[in-house]
């Protein structure tokens, strides 16, 4: 059986060699290079086309989603597993806005990140434990699901607003949730019933559900 190839991103070297060990420690996991930034990574995935990018967010020169996002548009079938020491659901609704499949707190990885690797090696996302808790249990459903099952006709975030709103939220509670203004809510919202043709609530909910969005009863 061929190793599975990773490419490690941390402009922190000891760190990197930590997680080096870690997964090389385990059978057929090999780190085929390393990065120190964004850019430094984007410019090696020119030479070697490794199954999965290991990456930070805070990284200089270009940051974590933006290599996400760059990474997803020009090789697809790149996995890419975020590993941050970014607890706020803010960051993990941008890293899989980007397309990430994986988001790691730095805290869990010893325990952790080899489950990460084979949950996403699999074709499963995976979350870290430590965050997973502190999302909204429908919320949580939906990114799980990310892209099974969903209508390309929304956007990541007006997916987003339309579980919340199926959960029974406010435009207020949806904004603090996802740290947007209220206006920006309900320009989602009227977004949404454009694209749907759905112009109430009600019906809204019952879609959710349908599409499973969410698992309440209407």
């Amino acid at each position: 059986m061929n190793a599975y190839q990773i490419i490690l991103a941390d402009d922190h070297l000891m760190f990197r060699n930590g997680i080096k060990r870690i997964i090389e420690d385990s059978q057929n996991l090999l780190v085929i290079g390393e990065a120190g930034d964004g850019l430094q990574l984007l410019e090696l995935l020119k030479k070697t086309k490794p199954d999965m990018v290991i990456l930070d967010i805070s990284m200089p020169k270009l940051r974590g989603f933006e290599t996400t996002r760059e990474i997803k548009t020009r090789y697809p079938d790149i996995k890419i597993l975020i590993l941050t020491m970014h607890r706020n659901k803010e960051y993990l609704l941008q890293a899989l806005s980007a397309k990430a499949d994986g988001y790691l707190l730095k805290e869990d990885t010893g325990r952790q990140l080899i489950a990460a690797i084979e949950t996403i090696r699999a074709g499963k996302i995976f979350l870290s434990p430590l965050i997973s808790d502190d999302l909204s249990q429908n919320l949580l459903g939906f990114i799980e699901n990310a892209g099974q099952s969903f209508d390309d006709a929304l956007s990541t975030r007006e997916r987003e607003v339309l579980t919340l709103l199926a959960e029974g939220k406010s435009s207020k509670e949806i904004a603090d949730f996802l740290f947007i203004s209220t206006r920006t809510v309900e320009h989602h919202r009227a977004s949404i019933n454009k694209k749907l043709k759905i112009n109430n609530i009600a019906d809204l909910v019952k879609y959710a559900i349908r599409k499973g969005y969410t698992s309440q009863n209407s």
